[in-house]
């Protein structure tokens, strides 16, 4: 079984491992993201269905989001109506942070939908910037879901610029299995049911030529579709091929 291939390492960590700060924090010890959301004054609970909207680019931006299961597509709207994916978030990513940014109420820039059912915790920006102000390890433990939300939109950046379509796919392939992959003995599974059309929305296709190109992935026995979760069997094999 392959663990590693092409900066894709993380295959060994707990899939529901959180960020925590250290002991010289003020702070508990292991006091996680999640908890300090939670502990917000006006805190909720959100559960938004598949390919339903959470936000469109435009409204108002006075909560921040927290991810406790599911996944979430970030995208940049456009004048001439193209959507481009900016971002694919898991479990307990940050998003929906600009009035933090700005320090005063501003508009959302991107438009945020749930790629599969997922359970949200939202908490007022006024509450979270009051966290911080009270205390600065707050800060650090946003500072840091900030820097892997960064990272996932770099690596989905990269994906995008692929011109080719078949790359595209392959790339993309790769970002989940490294996000949402389950090892297993036949391979990575990426632990998402995806439709052919949520695929096509997330890299910019049609669902007739992901059918295809996914159908030719499978003749080349290079992963394996079942119930709409696809499992890469060797996920080195897949990127050499379009490397």
């Amino acid at each position: 079984m392959v663990t590693s291939f092409r900066g894709f390492t993380r295959f060994n960590q707990p899939k529901n491992s959180q960020m925590a700060v250290n002991s010289s924090s003020s702070l508990p010890t292991n006091q996680t993201l999640l908890d300090v959301i939670k502990s917000l004054d006006g805190v909720s609970t959100e559960v938004v269905d598949r390919s339903k909207t959470i936000f469109f680019p435009g409204d108002p931006a006075e909560r921040v989001y927290l991810i406790r299961r599911g996944a979430v597509r970030l995208s940049r709207v456009y004048e001439t109506g193209e959507e481009i994916t900016v971002a694919l978030l898991r479990e307990n990513s940050l998003f929906g942070v600009l009035s933090l940014l700005t320090g005063n109420r501003s508009d959302r820039f991107y438009h945020a939908v749930a790629f599969t059912r997922v359970e949200l915790v939202a908490a007022p920006a006024t509450s979270v910037r009051n966290a911080i102000e009270q205390d600065a390890s707050v800060g650090l433990l946003l500072l840091q879901g900030l820097s892997s939300r960064v990272l996932q939109t770099e690596t989905m950046i990269e994906t995008l610029t692929h011109r080719d379509m078949s790359s595209r796919l392959a790339s993309f392939l790769l970002v989940l299995c490294r996000d949402f992959g389950v090892p297993g003995e036949k391979g990575v599974t990426i632990d998402l049911r995806l439709s052919h059309q949520a695929i096509a929305e997330a890299i910019g296709s049609t669902r007739v030529t992901i059918t295809r190109l996914l159908g030719e992935l499978k003749s080349s026995s290079l992963l394996a579709i079942d119930r709409k979760k696809i499992t890469i069997f060797d996920p080195i094999a897949l990127a050499k091929r379009f490397n």
